[in-house]
């Protein structure tokens, strides 16, 4: 991930260095850095239009609004610019279309500190390796990447090359040397499990030799440098040919290229050519390697390795940019009215298919509601006949007549109108549909499960068979606090609601059930 945000500074320092040029960067997810930024993303903009309207030019981070290209007269069907209307935009009018600060600062916020940055994504560590593989690292360091790849992904096709003694780095020629890698590759390294073949010549100490790390670390950089050279064309080039070079493998290749596969994406150079070829071409000093080893830098402390869960905590709420909360219970003061009042907060906004709102703050206005819009969604999702009714629909209406009037009060020359009712009829009707509801609910023991805003008053009075008044703040905090406790300390919708809002609950502690903790 990190690799991922360094490049995305190298990208934007180009842009900054050559004025002339523009960029844009995305990945396996598409445009990563709106994701990055997506709290603060018009509303607009989304995975199915953003193509080729972000970019980076003279260094800063540009989006093109869609009303651009409708403007334009481009060809509305395609969501999206092409790269020359794209480019033709920014050389013209390119201060027009710079992001919004918000979206600006969370994506500035991860490539902030490079290039000093990378210092800390890097591990030195002690390797007992085979010259050669020392005077390549020495030439080409970041051939280690390749190396550990291969070694981390092996299958027991690569591990042939490793069942008999190395033929490119022999065991019997190996010093003690500082390899640098990043944290990632380190990682990697270390934590898989691996007894080399006896074969091969590579043997390690006790686990409990002050350099057994060293060791073991050497050996399995070796295996992945054998394996890169064992696929090497130069090492087995007639059977690269063979299989590059039948009629299935061009049709294959050609059908590739028709369907632009390949882009404007290079052909990579095999690291095992590359290995190859520089130990025809460099010296390798055994002596001056032993020289060296006898004096070399401490390595760095791989104690990173180990997270604990408080850790673990620590960097999951700062990836959520919070503030942790007070260790201190006497100062931790957590207002259940403001529970109350963000959870109706959410509630009250708007929804759809692809989400909801989050309310930062309960004094946020509320969000209207546009019917048209809405009525437009439901057209694009259910098809332009959904208000067809069925039959049965026809007789549900008929059953849910708000009306009183009768069939004489119709229009005779027009019998399929509608009578219109007035709002205060409707609203007349609701509450007789309310009050039946109320005398039904008040015969079952529905009631019981809530809790009344006056203690001690009867929840269902049989004389007038009517619901006594709910306290709907303290059912609503009770049944997030009961359903905060059956999380059991792990992640949940309460939890996860809540907090994406700004408030954190404090840790169950008590002794006693949900319910009565609610109650106090």
């Amino acid at each position: 991930v990190e690799d991922e945000w360094f490049i995305v500074y190298l990208v934007r320092e180009i842009t900054r260095e050559f004025p002339g040029l523009a960029a844009r960067i995305d990945d396996n997810d598409g445009e990563f850095l709106l994701i990055e930024a997506a709290d603060f993303l018009p509303k607009w903009l989304n995975p199915e239009n953003s193509e080729n309207r972000v970019f980076f030019y003279k260094g800063e981070l540009h989006i093109i609004p869609l009303s651009e290209t409708s403007e334009q007269g481009w060809d509305l069907s395609a969501p999206c610019p092409t790269i020359p209307q794209a480019l033709a935009l920014l050389s013209t009018r390119s201060e027009e279309f710079l992001a919004a600060e918000p979206i600006r600062a969370a994506v500035y916020k991860r490539i902030d500190g490079y290039p000093e940055k990378i210092q800390a994504s890097l591990h030195r560590a002690h390797c007992y390796l085979p010259a050669g593989i020392v005077a390549v690292l020495r030439q080409r360091p970041s051939l280690v990447a390749a190396a550990v790849q291969a070694f981390y992904l092996r299958d027991p096709g690569d591990l042939r090359a490793c069942r008999r003694p190395f033929r490119t780095f022999p065991a019997e020629q190996r010093v003690m040397t500082l390899v640098t890698f990043t944290r990632c590759l380190y990682a990697q390294l270390v934590q898989q499990k691996f007894v080399p073949d006896r074969r091969s010549g590579y043997t390690l100490p006790a686990p409990s030799h002050p350099q057994y790390r060293a060791y073991e670390l050497g050996m399995k950089l070796a295996h992945g440098f054998e394996i890169l050279c064992s696929k090497s064309s130069k090492v087995a080039p007639d059977a690269k040919r063979n299989v590059l070079n039948g009629p299935l493998w061009e049709r294959f290749l050609r059908s590739l290229k028709e369907k632009d596969y390949f882009k404007v994406n290079s052909v990579e150079v095999n690291p095992g050519d590359e290995i190859l070829t520089l130990l025809q071409t460099i010296s390798i000093d055994l002596k001056e390697f032993e020289r060296e080893a006898a004096c070399l830098p401490p390595e760095d402390d791989d104690s990173w390795l180990d997270i604990t869960p408080d850790a673990l905590d620590q960097m999951l709420k700062e990836a959520r940019s919070e503030s942790l909360p007070s260790t201190n219970e006497e100062e931790q003061k957590y207002d259940l009215e403001t529970v109350a009042e963000s959870m109706k907060a959410f509630v009250s906004k708007v929804s759809t298919h692809e989400g909801a709102e989050m309310p930062w703050s309960s004094d946020e206005s509320h969000v209207t509601f546009d019917v048209d819009s809405f009525t437009r969604a439901l057209d694009r999702i259910l098809g332009a006949d959904w208000e067809e009714l069925d039959s049965d629909d026809l007789d549900e209406e008929e059953e849910l007549d708000f009306s009183d009037g009768d069939d004489e009060d119709l229009d005779a020359g027009n019998p399929r109108q509608e009578q219109k009712v007035s709002p205060e009829e409707l609203m007349g009707s609701l509450k007789s549909y309310m009050k039946e509801m109320d005398r039904e609910l008040a015969q079952t023991n529905v009631g019981k499960s809530f809790t009344t805003q006056k203690r001690g008053v009867s929840i269902q009075d049989s004389a007038t068979l009517s619901l006594a008044p709910v306290d709907v703040d303290m059912n609503l905090v009770a049944n997030l606090l009961e359903s905060y406790s059956a999380q059991a300390g792990l992640a949940g919708p309460t939890s996860n609601i809540l907090q994406s809002m700004g408030l954190t609950l404090p840790e169950n502690t008590d002794l006693t059930g949900p319910s009565s903790r609610a109650e106090q």
